[in-house]
Order: structure tokens, then sequence, then C-alpha cells
């Protein structure tokens, strides 16, 4: 079966044309993809080279992802779809009064240092999604990257470009100049840079399937790294860990059903959003002109609206289904104005920065899998033994106990409000896309956009990558891309639409790779596109 017919060629600039196959990966960077079709090569099926690609991702893109990173997943094994969410949760000695005593009253706990850091979940996903569906050994798939760490890999521009604004932040942080700045310096494009130490840390947890990291000698040396300057992080709080197996929320769009990984993470917003503009006829608009724009980006900012308002990983005020009501969705589009943009408070739904990677095989099993250290290089703590750069999803939090959501609150053991997110698209119950971007925030704008493109207005899966986006920050405030149409920039201001035209292909406009699955793959195969905002390729073979 074939899902869909694009509208022929593509009406946008890009250096990429689509991959066709019946088995690949598509990563940011080469290397990563590469990784994957070796395990596939070597007889493995696409959670094996997922795996594999994620492993080395950690080690080619650390500004945006590391051993210390939490990851999410949605797998299609070739029958029925599955989320995991291996987030991690808070030490057990947070809670709201820790955070003020040590900072005072704050909305948020720190932004970077030891007490920003949640437990590491990444691993444990590899672990899981491996015991559950892998079929070569666990200790192979960690081999690509511990060679890569060891002999270095020459860093690529938008890498380096990352890694250089962050160092004048981080580098008085614990481990970090150690491990990032190893010529006193961030590394220059093209510069062979090496990670010895993140090598061991991954030859150990390939060895012990993951325990060396929760329970042995990487957790033992993170603790006391980050117990010795200062954090609570410990032995307990890492071998308590454990990856979930979740059930994918679903909201139907055009025919299609868009699958997020439930709250707390943000998904449920693309699907808010796209709930609302199903109220819309948008395939009747100009596909880059004011309307259309003007709808999907106020449909975005309702969707926020109740997001930050409701959404934390438990003991939600309202339920994911009511968030996600027809009804209720059709109530908040009556609050567009086609004539002038608005900033937009929750609502009432009761009734009565990451990487990401997708993999396919030929068996039909497909994998959209992301992994983030959420800022760009997480806490900027990092572990010098085993080269471990842990995360700073504690920011996730509120530290607020006044503050609306209070779900979302600091505590012991609590996982925090995500942003990233990993998406699935179906019809009639069968796998039809998986895909993702990058970029905090941007994540389910990302996903609306390049939906509303693919099915109301038939765009190929690269023009839809293609196309100039533009990006809601809070407010009335918008980053637009400098690629799009003028007249289109001037008719939103016009709106009252509040818009920095950016002309910077490395901004977090909403990077990411989608594998649209034409038929049988084992026939047929996949169409593979990659975005061109991050440096890598698609790959497909």
């Amino acid at each position: 079966m074939n899902n869909a017919a694009f509208t022929p060629g593509n009406p946008y600039s890009s250096v990429r044309v689509p991959v066709f196959a019946r088995n690949g990966v598509s990563t940011s960077h080469p290397l990563g993809a590469q990784a994957g079709l070796r395990m596939l090569w070597a007889g493995g099926n696409a959670v094996d080279a997922a795996i594999a690609a994620a492993a080395v991702m950690t080690i080619v893109e650390p500004v945006s992802n590391g051993l210390g990173s939490d990851a999410f997943c949605i797998l299609w094994d070739g029958a029925q779809l599955h989320g995991l969410n291996a987030s991690g949760r808070a030490p057990q000695g947070w809670t709201p009064e820790y955070f003020e005593k040590r900072y005072g009253r704050q909305s948020k706990p720190p932004r970077r240092g030891v007490d920003s850091i949640t437990v590491p979940g990444a691993v444990s996903a590899w672990v899981a999604l491996h015991e559950r569906f892998g079929k070569l050994p666990f200790a192979s798939l960690m081999e690509p990257a511990a060679e890569i760490a060891e002999r270095g890999y020459l860093v690529p521009p938008v890498v380096q470009q990352k890694w250089a604004a962050g160092a004048p932040e981080l580098q008085a942080q614990p481990g970090f100049a150690q491990s990032f700045l190893p010529a006193g310096r961030p590394p220059a494009v093209g510069e062979l840079f090496r990670f010895p130490a993140a090598a061991r840390a991954l030859r150990a947890i390939g060895a012990t399937k993951g325990k060396a990291f929760y329970e042995g000698e990487i957790a033992a040396a993170v603790t006391s790294f980050v117990q010795q300057h200062g954090g609570c992080l410990s032995m307990q709080d890492m071998a308590q860990h454990k990856a979930e197996w979740v059930t994918p929320i679903a909201k139907d769009y055009r025919g299609y059903t868009l699958h997020e990984i439930p709250p707390g993470g943000q998904g449920i917003a693309a699907q808010i959003a796209l709930g609302i503009l199903s109220n819309f006829d948008l395939a009747s608009l100009p596909v880059d002109g004011v309307e259309s724009q003007h709808l999907q980006i106020e449909a975005m900012k309702l969707a926020f609206a109740d997001v930050d308002r409701y959404v934390a990983d438990a003991g939600m005020e309202v339920t994911a289904e009511q968030m996600l009501d027809d009804a209720y969705l059709a109530s908040r589009a009556k609050l567009i104005d086609p004539q002038r943009a608005q900033d937009f408070k929750a609502g009432n739904p009761v009734q009565g920065g990451t990487i990401y990677l997708t993999a396919v095989d030929e068996s039909g099993m497909m994998v959209s899998f992301i992994q983030s250290n959420f800022a760009g290089f997480g806490s900027g703590v990092v572990e010098p033994t085993f080269g471990i750069s842990l995360q700073n999803r504690g920011y996730g939090f509120g530290a607020d106990p006044d503050a609306p959501n209070r779900a979302n609150l600091v505590g012991p053991g609590k996982r925090p409000f995500h942003t990233i997110i990993p998406a699935f698209l179906t019809k009639d119950g069968q796998p039809v896309m998986s895909f993702g971007v990058m970029g905090g925030n941007m994540q389910p704008q990302g996903h609306m956009q390049t939906l509303v493109r693919m099915l109301d207005y038939k765009q190929s899966p690269q023009a839809a990558c293609d196309a100039p986006r533009w990006r809601y920050n809070a407010g009335l405030a918008l980053n637009v891309e400098s690629g799009m149409d003028p007249a289109t920039v001037a008719g939103l201001q016009a709106l009252g639409h509040q818009l920095e035209v950016i002309d910077d292909p490395y901004q977090d406009f909403g990077a990411g790779q989608f594998i649209w699955r034409m038929g049988d793959p084992a026939a047929e195969g996949y169409q593979f596109a990659s975005d061109p905002r991050r440096d890598g390729l698609a790959a497909g073979f």
C-alpha cells in the first residue's frame, strides 16, 4: 500500500533529495547512521541499529546529548506500537525547601550545575529496547561508539559552533574543561576530538548490559563526583531507576493518527494544535501564505497555554483525554481571530538544545528514538573518569509551591516536565511514518508544521523539511527563518505578530529526520527525508 500521493517536486531550495531504501538509519551525523547500518549488515534489526546509532551520537554530538542524557522511544514491532519512557527521576533529597534554602525562592531549580541533575535514563532505554526486541549481543552495539571515542572524529561546523557558544558559561563547571576543552579551548572545525573516558564507559556498559551504569563502577563514580561538588544524587537514586513501557497517546488528523509519548512530555502540544486546526480548511489556503501560517501559529499558542498550565509526569488536574477532546478543541479553535495575533491563556479542559534518530528494516520494524541533555551540554557537570556528561532536566521542574501547575513541583523521585518527544504516524492502524525534530519547545511546533505540509498540502517529507518555519517563543513573539516569503512576514506583522527574522541556519527551527513507509518494506521500502538545518545526511541502503 502507498499511504500518500505527494505533490511532485520540491518548491524550496535544498541540498538533499529523498532516499529510498528497504533498510536504513537516519540521524543528524553520518557516523551515527553508519553505526546503525553496520548493525543491519551484521544481521541485526532496526532496534539494534537505533541503539548503536544512539550510542555514537553521544560521542559525535556531545553538545546535544551524552551518556548522562534521558531518552524516549516509539516503536512499531511489525504488529503493534510500543512507547518507552526512559526519563530519570529527581534525587530523593530534592524538595522545594531544599532549593529555597540553597538559592532563595525561585520559580525553577538552577539551569546548570549539580542541582540541575536528575538520574540519567538514556542507557536504560538502550537496555530495555535490547532486552525486548534486540537480536545482536548488546556489547557489540556499543563497540562502534567506543571505537570512535577512542580514535576520535573531526568536529563538524554546527557542533563546533554550539560547542564554542556554550564553553564560556560552562567552563567552570566540575569536569567540563577536562573533558570538553582538552586544549584549553573548544575544538576547531575539522579538529580531531578524542574521548577515551567515554570509550571506557561504553565498553563497561556493553559488558554488563547497563548494570555498571546504574549499580556498579560508573554509578559509584558519578554519584561520588556529584556529591563531592555539593549535589545529592545517590547510588540509591541510580539503582532505583527503571525505564517504563507506556501506551502512546493518539490524535486523529486528516485521516491519519499522530502518536506521542504521554505527559509529562510536550508531545501532546502537537496533538492539541492539530486538533484545533482540524476545525479549519487549511488546504483551501496557500501553503506559505499569511492565512495558513497565522492559523497554525495561533493553534500552537493555544496548545502551549494548556501544556504549560497542566502537563506534568503525574498528578495532573486534567487527563490527556480531556485535553484532546474534540469538543474542547473546537471551543479553543473559536478563540482564534483571523485578523489579529493574540496572547492566549489556558483553558478548562474539564467538561462537566537533543538528537533524534529513526531506523527501519525490511521486516517492517520502525523505531522513533530521541535522547537529549536538555540545554547544550546539560548541567555542564562531567564525571571525568568515564566521561559522563550529566543532563540538566531538573530545570524542567517548578520550585515555587505557589505556581499554578503544582503537579510539576519538584519533589523526591518525581520526573520533570520533558521537552523531548519522538513521534509516529499511522493510518487505519498501520504504520506510516517514524519521525521527530530537535530543538527545545520547537519540537511539537515542528511536528505540527511538517504534518500540516504533508497531510493538508501533500508536500513530500523532504519538501516539508526544507520549507521555512516559524518558532513561537512567548506572548506575541516569534522567530521566523529568513527564507520565509517577505510578503508573508509582512502580513503576519500586520496581524500583530512580533517577528524576528533569523538569518542563521544553525538556529533551532526543528532539524529532524523522517522515514515514510511506501508500502511493504521488503518490496517497496521507505522514503527517507533529512532536515538541512543540521550537519549529517539521511542514510539509506
